[in-house]
């Protein structure tokens, strides 16, 4: 399976967005992708005070697009994610949306960890003040594949990304909005270390560049196979990164090392205290 994923840099412009979105997605359609995936947030990156006021359903008008070009050009399509309308005044949701190559929604999810930081002087967050977290895993089947879904800072919470590979997962997409400050130090070796541990594909597109949030985001949208080789790593700037999905070779590598398979869950208890 070709896969391509867009990084972009979104502002506060929404039609502006939308329409770069829509170009990327054919760009990556040209170059043959079957699956195209856009980072989080890709509609709109601006003043926090205005993310309620764009804010819309799904199905909604952002998603009546995506399930267009999905359409267009027959290919299943991950929208990044989006503010969604939530009946809470002033929160709302960050979630994803996929298409089939119908155009019809086959899932959604809503991200679950949400990113209340406080590293002083360099990155403070407080998602949650605004943002409403989700409680649902999800995986999707796309062309016989189990793909598990998440946003962003649930990188950071291995126990969701087991989860979705005892859920059968074989692809992990990643859409993120990753800091400059965090991303230099962690991006890659979180993604790598998840499609290790798990053995399977890791696609995470991303946001690059200053956005009009006060934020620098990182960029380095990645493709790595289950041994955690990076296959391809977006240069900076906005763009489409492509490459071919091996399952033999995932296959191979489960049968070969197999520590999924080796898993003790009856021995995961709480810790014996040795010891005052």
């Amino acid at each position: 399976m070709r896969v391509g994923l867009a990084q972009m840099n979104t502002q506060s412009d929404k039609e502006a967005n939308l329409r770069r979105a829509e170009e990327l997605i054919d760009e990556a359609a040209a170059r043959g992708a079957r699956l195209v995936v856009l980072p989080e947030y890709v509609s709109f990156l601006g003043p926090r005070e205005q993310h309620e006021e764009v804010a819309e359903p799904i199905p909604g008008p952002t998603t009546e697009r995506f399930a267009a070009k999905a359409r267009q050009h027959g290919i299943w399509l991950h929208g990044g994610s989006i503010h969604e309308r939530s009946d809470t005044p002033g929160m709302y949701y960050n979630t994803s949306v996929v298409f089939d190559p119908s155009g019809e929604i086959i899932a959604t999810y809503r991200k679950i960890h949400l990113f209340d930081i406080d590293l002083t002087g360099n990155v403070t967050a407080n998602e949650s003040s605004t943002i409403l977290p989700g409680d649902e895993v999800v995986t999707v089947d796309i062309d016989g594949h189990t793909v598990g879904l998440s946003i962003c800072y649930d990188l950071r919470f291995p126990e969701l990304y087991r989860q979705l590979a005892l859920a059968g997962a074989e692809v992990l997409l990643v859409p993120a909005a990753f800091t400059m400050f965090t991303g230099k130090d962690h991006w890659h070796v979180l993604l790598r270390a998840r499609a290790i541990e798990n053995q399977t594909w890791v696609l995470a597109p991303g946001q690059f560049g200053a956005h009009e949030l006060n934020a620098q985001c990182y960029g380095h949208s990645v493709i790595i196979d289950p041994w955690g080789t990076v296959v391809a790593d977006a240069p900076n700037g906005e763009g489409v990164i492509v490459a071919d999905l091996d399952f033999d070779a995932l296959r191979k590598i489960r049968a070969q090392l197999p520590s999924l398979a080796n898993r003790r869950p009856s021995a995961y208890r709480e810790p014996a205290t040795v010891g005052s």
